[in-house]
């Protein structure tokens, strides 16, 4: 299982596909298969039949998980960053690789 570099709260930018450039909000990672869903990026259509608790039903929108190869973290200044983690005495923290500032 490989290490993840991206949580959930981070602000990030999509770096390639067909979202190329929109930035986010990471609302969930789904660490199984190495993706993402992030808020208001990747929106599917799902069709909903009507049930007890919607009794309309209808067409709704949602977000679908992304990779997360395809995720860059937003650094303070709003450009997109690679993480490194290092020690900070006994706690192991995330830092942006191009500022040196702790995520």
């Amino acid at each position: 299982m490989t290490k993840l570099r991206i949580k959930s709260g981070d602000t990030v930018r999509v770096v390639a596909g067909d979202h190329k450039g929109q930035e986010g909000k990471v609302v969930k990672v789904l660490v199984e298969k190495n993706k993402a869903i992030v808020e208001g990026i990747n929106m599917v259509k799902k069709h909903e039949k009507p049930s007890a608790a919607n009794p309309q039903g209808g067409i709704k929108e949602k977000e679908a998980p992304i990779q997360i190869s395809n995720l860059s973290l937003i650094d303070g200044n709003g450009k997109a960053t690679r993480v490194g983690y290092r020690m900070e005495g006994d706690k192991k923290v995330r830092f942006a690789k191009t500022t040196n500032e702790i995520v």
